[in-house]
């Protein structure tokens, strides 16, 4: 086996030179031959023998013209093609000698020439996919991606028609995963990579092919930058550059600069771009269904009014040929609806076929069709025999009218769905100010720059009324930010110098300079979008069960439509039912016919496919407006049917800012002896307990001895804080216990009982006693033993939350037993828990032993909620149903917990709760009005009511019912807007005078 792999330098449009197809040097300069034949004529060559086997590693060949090729190869570093043949069935000379044939030079060069691909990464890749109807579609689709070779996961959704594939770009490039979706039948396109080094720029400036000559030469000289390719027709350039060499600033700099500012180039938001295809796809709905109601009002005057006024009458009925005016007129309106506007049916529903599956656009097809063929065969019968049976061409324009007006009306409505999105990626300034400097380091200049090329490190300026470029710290200035709309918190923030600021935040009073630390999509509002955009994506398990109807529901309706047809005709041709029924009609044929067809149109699968997804959509977007984020529907699905809710009491019950109340000595050492040897032993701590022991110990030491001045305190303390401890060897932290180490040559312990008590030290009865009465008062004591000594004790208590005895009680009106889980002490987990009303208390519990307590729970199939700060409690998040990190703040992206809860607010887990159960009873209501639609309206489409009522639906009015099904499910889905979060006085049902 001989792998054959080939590259190609930049070229221009008449210089394709260089062209290396594997181990094949093939030489044409200047030669204007079309790229493609020689692609085309070589694989036809080769592919006569079954051992070719040809795959694109990058690049695209698909185009159907030699200038689209030539536009996409300017720019581009390199072209691979790699050719494998089996060296007993077909030889090197035979492929030269193809090359050859197709007008090209050819030379066999040595093997190590070949340079091979090298492994890439897994990339994810979100696409734009255009015109799904139904949830057929989406398991269409996604059998159609899972089955690509290199594609690892697809998921497609269908209320906001995206997919997010997991593919190998080593096996597989994302043109053929767009080219795979367009052959499937629905329009795609890649919105946004997770390749970080691959960016899409628009161009202002390239009008004429010496724009992009420039453009091109431009890019060559840039260090670092790895690939590019230049799309004229759109004015885009996608590059691929190395950021440790360059960066995209300084790309989008040197463009403009070297272009002595006749080129501009922006990076594409995604977001933004989506944004414009949801308007596009709107624009082009209304577009066709304004050319479908301008061609059927004609048709529809002809048959009902015309016949009324005397003149038109007269006109219409004469004849041209052998047709009626009217008649003619009708044929030619309603043939350009079918064909023309209806096109877009035709083309869905063939594709959708080829692949083995079936759609609503499969329905509406066979609905229309079988109208029109009918009323044209009757209109051509009628022509040459002067038999005139009734014809039906206004049955399938309106069908196509009343079918567009629904989609049009669902894409409006699906939009609406995804305004959290929209909102939140409003939220992100467009530009920033930059603050310069000069050599020395000191600030020169400002200059307002695009917002996405702001790079971590940067000086930004922050102006009173603006929104924060990017996540920073502030490094001078004071203001106040409101951060609402990220966090869900209403009351403005202070900050001052240190301070960490959010982007996308409101800057109030006064001027901020910030450094950023975090950009793109590194920043909490990202981070945010990112979360729901995923939630969105996800599919609840109940929506499985809509799969499995979508994927049976179009065969058996067409199905029913045949039994219907069969059954009313052999009725009639067996004299079953009267004749006058039919006469209307003129024979049981048509009378069938219209029965059958009106079934096929009124049955909509749509309705059911979009139950679940909209409304999770409106909910998570919802719960993003109220700071609380949902990762998934899965999520939302099993916090519906929560039972016990476990809380952690450090951080969740209590506020997480603990403070020393309480520091008695039992030895005869001093006390500012004893806080200095605990401050120093607790100094290397990251727990909170050792912060405040070491906050009180210096507030003991230095209180009234610093300066005023915010910026000198905290220098000072640095500096006193480095000199003043003592040295410490030998430190460890023993989580759950507390910690020891060694100062001056002795070992000392600072921890809990359990810790003093394991190495063989003795507390005295006094200090025994003094330490059950503050655990008694819920007080935390913290033991410190010295040189094998018990020498004191510490009293640290962690105030509670003021919304916590409330919550507590809220969550047991609303059915849910509230659980206390912490590594605390018995005594004072008790104290705690009887302060907040919990019952059920699980006390010196290790943070691995808390994952074994959920697990328990779980045992009688009971749905159990962990709420958490994320951190320690990563374990039992994980290990719980549902996991809740609450007060997560800048840290949102905690991959253990469900639901992230912005604010550090207790009655976030009764929103949590009580969205989910929201939601879940709209998406029942969802599938019953979907069921019962298609439950009540078939059987009527039918004519099961025609022998008791004479109740007979027309096509056209069933078309109708269809198109309103399934907007009547999204606006129902809508009403989630109205979403108030539960006021705890309503839930607790208490009566405020």
């Amino acid at each position: 086996m001989s792998v054959l792999t080939g590259l190609v330098r930049p070229v221009r449009q008449t210089d394709l030179t260089g062209l290396n197809l594997g181990s094949l040097m093939v030489q044409k300069i200047g030669s204007s031959r079309p790229l493609r034949s020689f692609w085309i004529n070589t694989r036809r060559y080769l592919r006569k023998n079954k051992a070719i086997n040809w795959k694109a590693n990058e690049g695209v060949l698909h185009h159907q013209d030699q200038e689209s090729i030539i536009d996409h190869l300017i720019g581009l570093h390199h072209l691979s093609r790699r050719c494998t043949h089996d060296g007993l069935h077909i030889q090197d000379e035979d492929i030269v000698e193809a090359i050859e044939d197709a007008g090209f030079e050819a030379e066999i060069l040595p093997d190590s020439t070949v340079s091979q691909p090298k492994s890439q990464k897994t990339l994810s890749g979100q696409f734009r996919i255009g015109g799904m109807t139904c949830a057929a579609c989406v398991n269409s689709v996604e059998g159609i991606l899972k089955k690509l070779p290199g594609v690892k996961r697809a998921v497609v959704a269908l209320a906001t028609s995206l997919g997010e594939v997991e593919y190998d770009p080593s096996a597989i490039s994302k043109d053929e995963i767009v080219q795979a979706i367009e052959d499937a039948g629905f329009d795609a396109a890649l919105l946004q990579s997770s390749e970080q080094d691959k960016v899409l720029l628009s161009v202002t400036g390239l009008h004429t092919e010496g724009d992009v000559d420039v453009l091109h030469d431009i890019l060559k000289k840039i260090e670092g930058l790895r690939q590019f390719g230049v799309n004229f027709g759109n004015s885009e350039i996608e590059i691929v550059f190395d950021p440790e060499v360059v960066g995209l600033r300084q790309i989008v700099d040197t463009i403009e600069m070297e272009s002595n500012d006749r080129l501009k180039a922006h990076v594409q938001n995604p977001y933004l771009q989506a944004a414009s295809n949801d308007a596009q796809e709107a624009s082009k709905t209304l577009h066709l269904l304004l050319s479908s109601l301008l061609l059927s009002i004609p048709v529809f005057f002809i048959r009902m009014v015309c016949p009324h006024i005397p003149l038109i009458s007269s006109f219409l009925v004469m004849h041209f040929g052998p047709f009626c005016i009217g008649d003619l007129l009708k044929w030619i309106l309603v043939s350009m609806i079918q064909f023309v506007v209806g096109k877009r049916f035709y083309i869905a529903a063939y594709r959708a076929l080829r692949h083995g599956s079936t759609n609503m656009d499969v329905l509406v097809v066979i609905g229309t069709t079988a109208s029109y063929v009918y009323s044209v065969c009757a209109l051509l019968y009628g022509a040459f025999t002067g038999f005139h049976p009734p014809i039906y061409f206004e049955t399938s324009a309106m069908i196509i009218t009343f079918v567009l007006f629904g989609k049009y009306l669902e894409v409006l409505a699906k939009g609406k769905t995804s305004d959290a999105i929209k909102k939140l990626v409003e939220l992100a300034p467009a530009t920033a100010l930059l603050l310069l400097k000069d050599k020395e380091g000191k600030y020169s200049g400002e200059k307002e720059i695009d917002a996405s090329l702001v790079q971590p490190g940067d000086t930004l300026k922050v102006l009173p009324g603006s929104k924060v470029p990017a996540d920073g710290v502030v490094i001078w200035g004071t203001s106040h930010v409101n951060e609402s709309m990220v966090t869900g918190e209403s009351v403005p923030i202070s900050k001052e110098v240190s301070s960490p600021v959010i982007g996308g935040t409101m800057n109030l009073h006064g001027v901020l300079h910030i450094q950023a630390t975090k950009v793109g999509s590194g920043t909490v509002l990202s981070q945010i979008i990112s979360l729901v955009e995923t939630a969105q994506m996800s599919k609840a398990p109940i929506q499985k069960f809509a799969d499995y109807v979508a994927s049976i529901f179009v065969p058996i309706v067409i199905t029913l439509s045949l039994l219907t047809f069969l059954a009313w005709f052999l009725c009639g041709w067996l004299g079953a039912y009267p004749n006058s029924w039919s006469a209307e009609s003129s024979n049981c044929f048509v009378f069938s016919l219209m029965f059958s067809i009106s079934v096929v149109v009124i049955a909509c699968p749509c309705a059911l496919g979009l139950a679940t997804p909209t409304a999770v959509m409106v909910a998570t977007g919802v719960g993003a407006n109220h700071g609380v984020l949902v990762k998934g529907g899965d999520a939302l699905e099993r916090a519906q049917n929560v039972k016990y809710v476990i809380f952690d009491k450090t951080g969740t019950l209590t506020q997480g800012k603990a403070t020393v109340t309480t520091a008695k000595i039992f030895s005869g050492m001093d006390l500012g002896d004893f806080l200095t040897l605990v401050a120093s032993a607790e100094a290397s701590s990251e727990h909170p307990l050792a912060k405040a022991i070491l906050d009180y110990a210096f507030h003991f030491h230095f209180f009234g001895k610093l300066p005023s001045a915010k910026d000198s305190i905290k220098k000072r303390k640095e500096e006193i804080l480095s000199q003043w401890l003592l040295e410490v060897t030998d430190f460890s932290a023993l989580p759950g216990k507390g910690i020891q180490c060694w100062i001056n040559g002795k070992k000392i312990l600072v921890g809990n009982r359990a810790l003093i008590t394991e190495n063989g030290v003795n507390i005295p009865d006094e200090a025994e006693h003094f330490l059950v009465d503050m655990e008694l008062s819920a007080k935390t004591g913290i033991l410190v033993a010295y040189d094998g000594g018990f020498i004191g004790l510490i009293g640290i208590t962690d105030p509670l939350k003021r919304e916590a005895a409330v919550v507590v009680q809220g969550l047991k009106k609303m059915g849910v037993h509230p659980v206390m889980v912490t590594g605390d002490n018995w005594r004072t987990a008790q104290a705690v828990a009887k302060e907040v009303g919990i019952d059920d208390v699980r006390a010196e519990i290790m943070p691995a032993g808390k994952a074994d307590v959920i697990r328990s729970l779980q045992k009688d199939g009971s749905v159990v909620a962990m709420v958490g700060d994320g951190i320690n409690d990563s374990p039992a998040l994980a290990a719980a149903d549902v996991g809740m990190a609450i007060g997560a703040g800048t840290d949102i992206a905690i991959e253990a917990a469900d639901y992230v809860l912005l604010r550090n607010n207790l009655e976030d887990v009764i929103t949590a709760i009580d969205l989910s159960r929201k939601t879940f009873s709209r998406i029942r209501w969802n599938y019953f009005f979907a069921m019962a639609y298609n439950v009540v309206t078939i059987p009527v489409a039918a004519g099961v009511l025609f022998p008791f009522t004479g109740l007979q639906m027309p096509p056209w009015l069933a078309g109708a019912c269809m198109a309103f099904s399934s907007v009547s499910v999204v606006c129902s889905s809508l009403l989630l807007r109205r979403y108030r979060k539960p006021r705890l006085t309503t839930v607790l049902q208490i009566t405020v005078e």
